[in-house]
């Protein structure tokens, strides 16, 4: 994963105690669900710039997209 830097959040002391108690890796815990938050956001990123791509796709005419496919195809 390279390098490492510190996240530092606060907590209830109740919390972390309850934490220690279930033996529960705080690090492990924290670091997967940030991973996840950012895989999730990203994911909706993409998913937003396919919904603009797809929108500007629709504005080429299929004629231009089998003249594309057409030519590419010939070039082989």
């Amino acid at each position: 994963m390279g390098r490492y830097v510190t996240v530092s959040a606060k907590v209830p002391k109740e919390l972390k105690k309850r934490l220690r108690e279930l033996n529960i890796n705080i690090s492990q815990l924290v670091r997967g669900a940030i991973e996840e938050e950012v895989r999730r956001r990203e994911e909706q990123a993409l998913r937003a710039l396919a919904g603009e791509v797809s929108q500007l796709l629709r504005k080429i005419p299929p004629t231009e997209i089998t003249k594309v496919i057409r030519e590419t195809r010939e070039e082989r």
